[in-house]
């Protein structure tokens, strides 16, 4: 279990509820960051009194610094200070809440401390997996997932022999547009996508989810997590979100991890790993419970999902280009200037353009991040 927290992105949904599991615990906030919500932070700063908060706008940051001025706590800006809160000394654990690539500097600096990474942004591993796990075992330092299919697949597997494994068995929900044609949804609204019918996130995450991207990005993060192989994974469509993920090991046997569909719990177990500790959230009740359904995944119906899986196999910056096009075509949905089938049609075209790009090592890993970004900016 750990003791003292960074908690890098503490205003979205993952920061928020990891500082409640940190209150109910017990633990203590040594450094917050943020992107600009700076009444928000105010607040968490005032309750958790850490010493040390970044804001990455800089314009926000002066108003931050002006709003806590009659308090010790330091200041940050930038990604100058996103790398301050990473490897803040007092701190034995990092949680990496930050959404999209700007996560990955700050996990790689954290790392280098060997501190544990609670990590909830896929992007890092997406963009630059091979460079995180191989940084991780030099180092020695702990990388605990915090996304609850995840989370699943590292319990399914605590005490198993490497060897034994045989597939994992990625779940997912299908999102609010399980079962539509893409023609069905030219018309769909920031609004309506957002509406997950199971669980409680943020925008991104939540467009990212129905578009089904979301499981193409923990398809890939998976393979650098539990090092194995594409064709290790088969995702699962489970609409009830009740089974998180399961792992089928060499002798058939299958293992599969439940809860209610509560983000709260896998990020606690990354608090407390390799303990456990009586929760605030509620409890599985099976006599609630009605049908468990599965089925296989659409890929006609889902090219986010499909698209994800070929930049798995097809490896150097093609799974980089892919997030980094999709976050920018996302946000641009989310602000109404772009149509939701043309996330996919971004997220393609860059990577059908820029995928090829070689990545052997972190510079190259951002040049190809940005290219695709610009890719997405100028043509669409």
């Amino acid at each position: 279990m750990v003791n003292v927290l960074s908690v890098l992105g503490s205003t979205g949904s993952i920061g928020r509820q990891t500082l409640a599991a940190a209150e109910h615990l017990g633990l203590r906030v040594a450094a917050l960051t943020a992107q600009r919500k700076i009444d928000l932070l105010e607040q968490q700063a005032r309750q958790f009194q850490p010493d040390f908060v970044a804001v990455y706008d800089e314009a926000a940051a002066k108003q931050f610094k002006i709003a806590v001025a009659d308090t010790s706590i330091r200041v940050g800006s930038g990604i100058g200070g996103l790398m301050e809160a990473a490897t803040l000394h007092q701190a034995d654990c990092v949680v990496t809440a930050v959404s999209g690539a700007i996560g990955l500097r700050p996990t790689l600096a954290a790392i280098d401390e060997r501190k544990r990474i609670a990590l909830a942004n896929k992007e890092t591993l997406v963009c630059a997996g091979e460079i995180v796990m191989r940084r991780a075992k030099e180092k020695g330092a702990e990388i605990v997932p915090v996304d609850s299919e995840h989370s699943a697949i590292f319990q399914c597997l605590m005490g198993r022999k490497p060897g034994e494994l045989h597939k994992i068995l990625l779940t997912g929900s299908g999102g609010p547009f399980r079962g539509k044609a893409r023609a069905e949804l030219e018309d769909v609204t920031p609004e309506q996508a957002v509406a997950h019918p199971n669980w409680s996130m943020g925008a991104k995450i939540s467009v990212d989810s129905a578009t089904m991207m979301n499981k193409g990005l923990e398809f890939i993060e998976a393979m650098h997590l539990f090092a194995v192989t594409p064709d290790d994974i088969t995702v699962v469509i489970h609409p009830q979100s009740v089974i998180h993920s399961m792992v089928e090991l060499c002798d058939g046997t299958v293992i599969a991890q439940l809860g209610v569909p509560d983000m709260g719990l896998p990020i606690q177990l990354a608090l407390t790993y390799p303990e456990r500790c009586p929760s605030m959230f509620e409890h599985l009740d099976f006599y609630k419970l009605r049908d468990l359904t599965f089925e296989a995944p659409d890929y006609e119906k889902t090219p986010c999902l499909r698209l994800a899986m070929d930049c798995a196999r097809r490896g150097g910056a093609a799974a980089c280009v892919m997030s980094a096009a999709n976050e920018v075509a996302v946000h641009r949905f989310l602000r109404r200037e772009l149509g939701y089938n043309r996330i996919y049609d971004a997220a393609a075209g860059a990577v059908e353009k820029l995928g090829a790009l070689p990545c052997p090592d972190l510079d190259a890993v951002l040049a190809a991040d940005e290219a695709a970004r610009a890719y997405v900016r100028e043509n669409f």
